[in-house]
């Protein structure tokens, strides 16, 4: 990352430095037992008040038994210029998504091997082929995706931004976080840090992606028309998608949720391709669910994803874009002269969105794929091996690495998997709350997501915003896994 910037930029490429006390939590409160669990005690009634609600692993379905979705005692240590970075390049990466999305030739070149090997990309860049060969019908392009990093530590100390992955489709934890920022102002107040509870930034991304998908519905053209949200059938982060929803009624918008069994029984297109669920015209359809192969459980799911694609409904997103998200295409966008293509005489633009890779690597067969192999081999510990999935919980670390790619060095099937080298940042200490886990302080490692929201109609991009961020955190003793995998928490960050 270039360590300066003109003033006249949007974004200063400075380093990020986090204090050598590398704690989200007060000396004064470590040192008193009594204290903490006071505190503990009230952040979870806290977060109650305000919302930060999930359903119980036991009854994911009940709204009758609920808690609090798990988060952090104490929001954790941020570098101000990084997370300033983020926020400024988000806008380029959803213009990124948006031409990669367009650009047959390139999905087609970038997923070939992929799809020879990995079957779930491979039935979706199918539905994305008939979907070019028929025409496609809808000209609005609605994106609401969440690009995530973690602070990688140099040697001196500083910290760069570095991309883990952009989230295409069902990027979640939106509504929860707009929630959390008054729990952790309350926290900080009543441990007596006054000061430190008014850096709490605000943070709505609930606000702009109802925004988006309100851009959406209103450029279909129908007020009778719902926005559909596409669901499982167990789902313990309903809120999350509540209050989205509730953001969309407030605007008059109706909406409706739907599984993909739903839409198969009471779902058709009429003959001008407007989607039909349930007696009710669908302007947008609303992918939470759709992202893992477990999601597609038989023959019909397919055949409906077909027909939502092949539909006049918005679809947020659309195969095009849900192919763009893939792990593949970002290790694509790494190699030379890629950035270029999609911003020509825009060396500013590809510099900001550069500097946030870290090390990508091919597996593709020939000379350069096994280059990546013998170099992960050698040196498992320094990577992490992606295979083309999303939700958290599939990556590979360690003696893992040199398991798997030892017994697919040789075979095609190292194609489904890209290498990536392993970001390091600096632990900290705090406390993370959830349900029935003892109450004892933790070196943990973050996770800053950054929402990203844009709607174009045909050639003219319509909106494209940065609409909020989500900071996660999790026990550095668990090297993957998400807040729905059960592995992190939910935080806010405290800029230094």
């Amino acid at each position: 990352m270039p360590e300066s910037g003109k003033r006249e930029d949007p974004i200063y490429f400075r380093v990020g430095i986090i204090p050598k006390m590398a704690s989200g939590v007060p000396d004064e409160v470590m040192m008193n037992a009594a204290l903490v669990k006071e505190l503990a005690d009230m952040a979870k009634d806290e977060a109650l008040l305000q919302g930060v609600l999930m359903r119980t692993k036991e009854t994911p379905n009940s709204s009758e038994l609920v808690t609090y979705a798990p988060f952090t005692l104490f929001p954790s240590p941020v570098p101000k210029s990084v997370f300033l970075q983020a926020l400024a390049v988000q806008t380029h990466f959803n213009t990124m998504v948006d031409k990669i999305s367009q650009d047959t030739d390139f999905l087609q070149e970038a997923l070939a091997s992929t799809i020879e090997v990995d079957d779930f990309t491979a039935r979706l860049f199918k539905i994305h082929q008939q979907i070019l060969k028929e025409g496609r019908s809808q000209s609005v392009v609605l994106g609401l995706n969440r690009s995530d990093y973690m602070l990688d530590q140099r040697e001196d100390e500083t910290s760069s931004l570095k991309q883990i992955e952009i989230n295409t489709i069902a990027a979640s934890f939106g509504g929860l976080s707009s929630r959390t920022p008054d729990v952790h102002r309350h926290v900080l107040k009543v441990a007596g840090r006054l000061e430190d509870s008014q850096r709490i930034l605000d943070n709505n991304p609930v606000a702009g992606l109802a925004r988006g998908l309100a851009k959406a519905w209103e450029l279909y053209g129908s007020e009778r028309a719902v926005v559909m949200f596409l669901v499982e059938e167990a789902q313990r982060n309903i809120f999350d998608h509540r209050y989205i929803e509730s953001e969309l009624w407030k605007r008059k918008i109706p909406t409706i949720r739907k599984q993909f069994d739903d839409v198969y029984k009471t779902g058709s297109l009429d003959l001008d391709k407007r989607l039909l669920v349930d007696g009710k015209e669908v302007a947008v359809v609303y992918f939470r669910n759709g992202y893992m192969p477990q999601n597609y459980t038989n023959e019909q799911c397919w055949d409906v994803r077909l027909m939502m694609e092949r539909s006049m409904a918005i679809k947020c997103p659309d195969i095009s874009t849900h192919l763009a998200g893939t792990k593949k295409v970002q290790q694509v966008l790494a190699r030379p002269g890629v950035l270029e293509k999609f911003f020509p005489d825009q060396p500013q633009v590809v510099e900001q969105i550069r500097s946030t890779f870290t090390g990508l690597y091919t597996l593709d067969m020939g000379p350069e794929g096994d280059k990546t192999v013998a170099m992960a081999l050698a040196e498992p510990n320094r990577f992490v091996l992606k295979p083309q999935r999303e939700g958290g919980g599939n990556n590979i670390y360690g003696s893992e690495i040199a398991q798997v790619l030892g017994e697919v060095k040789q075979s095609t099937e190292r194609t489904a998997y890209i290498l990536m080298d392993k970001i390091n940042p600096t632990p900290i200490q705090n406390y993370l709350l959830r349900r029935d886990a003892p109450l004892t302080v933790s070196n943990c490692l973050s996770e800053l997501g950054v929402f990203g929201a844009y709607v174009r109609q045909g050639e003219h991009m319509v909106m494209n915003e940065c609409v909020g961020h989500l900071l996660r955190t999790k026990s550095s003793e668990h090297l993957d896994g998400g807040v729905a995998a059960g592995v992190a928490v939910l935080d806010n960050p405290l800029l230094v």
